[in-house]
């Protein structure tokens, strides 16, 4: 096994976690939620998932760059003899580390004082907000993931 090994293993585990994450909770999760809650049980459900969630997403956002910087290296003595792509893939992430933020800084406390105020029309409101910017960021997830297994050439 050579050194690259192990930080490419973190690196798609860490994404996959991530983005699989963000899919499981937009496709199967908040369908079902939809379904079988009502808005305060789902609304209290949602933050319970994103207190979980979020954990795994913040190890992610720090084992990426760190594998993904390492395999730069490795593989292209640095940035300036890398691929067009893993520039791209380098941007996307920041996109996606964008979004994430604004969802925790920003549209997470929101969510959490209309639950705790009992403002179920708020917290919908919100959670609404967050639910497009987490498709945002699964389709930035799943087209960079696209681009990592295609390698294109340009």
């Amino acid at each position: 096994m050579t050194p690259y090994a192990p930080l490419y293993a973190l690196h798609l585990l860490a994404a996959v976690v991530w983005v699989g994450g963000m899919f499981f909770a937009w496709m199967i999760l908040r369908p079902a939620a939809v379904d079988i809650l009502e808005p305060p049980a789902r609304l209290r459900l949602w933050l319970s998932v994103f207190k979980r969630f979020f954990v795994w997403v913040w190890i992610a956002v720090a084992v990426l760059p760190l594998t993904g910087v390492g395999m730069l290296h490795m593989s292209y003595s640095g940035f300036d003899a890398a691929p067009r792509y893993v520039h791209v893939m380098m941007g996307l992430y920041l996109v996606m580390l964008a979004l994430f933020l604004r969802i925790q800084a920003l549209q997470l406390p929101q969510l959490r004082r209309a639950v705790e105020s009992e403002n179920w029309p708020a917290g919908g409101e919100v959670l609404g907000r967050i639910r497009k910017v987490v498709g945002s960021n699964l389709l930035i997830g799943l087209a960079l993931m696209t681009l990592a297994a295609m390698r294109p050439p340009f």
